[in-house]
């Protein structure tokens, strides 16, 4: 299968040293500049994905190895993991994102899912080189230029956040950029780039803020373009009430299976942030320019469908094509 259309990361010695340092056995899997996961499944195996998919290495832990490996990283991250948190969720460093899962929720020993960003912030050219955008790289530039809202939908591992990155890169250089995300990992190659993260509770639950909550202080920050990394909750409220207040290329991501996937996707976060269908609909059409779904396929990530959204007979959502 063909590597991923992306530029990959080029890690120098020290990098890739510092990696094996800090991931342990690891660490020569994430020195491999074409890596973009690595899935540690307790002490039944460990997979990597370079692009075109999942496959199992040869490497191998025990499960106490895997477990060791969590509880270490994650404390790096300046969190704890054990059995009355078993979910946690860092970053590290230059964006590595780490998942961990402990027993007895992960049944299997613990369970590790590493993201690995790219060593340089995605750059619209390089992609537009690359094929990603197939025909419609003039009008994904024309939507950029001319300040449309966008949605960025894809499933998980599509290249939501990547393709979201170069998007704000090809954004004019005098724009203030506000990001907004649940763990950091949105890299913008722009000169005025500021960002948000959100802040779990602490082991008494006090001292969370919400992306909700962020999106209302990035409001008061004068954004030219106001980001949300990924829109997966009632804080989809908020973003579509500013970006329907005057807030033109502002951003976000949402998970979805396919372009037709996506009004449903968006009535079901309307719905927890106490917004009917109706509601929804009519915020959508008037705060979102266009819809640009990606892909994974065994070619590598592409730009699959661009949309807009619409009301149909019933007043509902809907999404065609552009």
């Amino acid at each position: 299968m063909d590597a991923p259309p992306f530029v990959p990361r080029t890690p120098g010695p020290d990098g890739a040293r510092a990696g094996r340092d800090q991931f342990g056995a690891l660490g020569e899997l994430l020195a491999d500049p074409l890596v973009t996961d690595v899935f540690v499944n307790g002490g039944a195996g460990v997979w990597v994905d370079r692009g075109a998919g999942a496959v199992r290495d040869t490497l191998t832990l025990s499960e106490a190895e895997a477990r060791e490996l969590a509880v270490r990283l994650i404390a790096r991250g300046g969190r704890h993991v054990d059995e009355a948190t078993p979910c946690v969720d860092v970053r590290l460093g230059e964006g590595i994102r780490v998942h961990a899962v402990l027993p007895p929720v992960a049944t299997a020993g613990a369970l590790l899912s590493i993201r690995v960003p790219r060593a340089r912030p995605p750059v619209f050219d390089e992609l537009e080189r690359s094929g990603f955008f197939g025909a419609d790289g003039d009008r994904v530039r024309s939507l950029v230029a001319r300040r449309a809202n966008l949605l960025v939908s894809g499933a998980g591992g599509s290249g939501k956040t990547t393709l979201l990155g170069a998007l704000l890169s090809a954004a004019p250089a005098h724009e203030r950029i506000v990001l907004i995300e649940d763990v950091a990992e949105l890299r913008v190659s722009h000169p005025h780039v500021v960002s948000l993260e959100a802040r779990q509770p602490n082991l008494e639950g006090a001292g969370g803020i919400g992306l909700a909550q962020l999106v209302r202080e990035a409001l008061r920050m004068r954004p030219d373009r106001l980001v949300l990394g990924e829109c997966r909750g009632p804080e989809v409220r908020e973003l579509l009430g500013a970006l329907n207040t005057g807030h033109d290329g502002g951003a976000g991501t949402i998970h979805a299976n396919s372009l037709v996937d996506v009004p449903a996707r968006l009535e079901a976060l309307g719905a927890l942030a106490a917004l009917g269908p109706d509601a929804i609909a009519r915020q959508a059409v008037s705060a979102i320019g266009a819809v640009l779904h990606v892909e994974r396929t065994a070619d590598g990530r592409r730009l699959a469908a661009l949309g807009r959204f619409r009301l149909d007979a019933r007043d509902r959502l809907e999404v065609i094509p552009l």
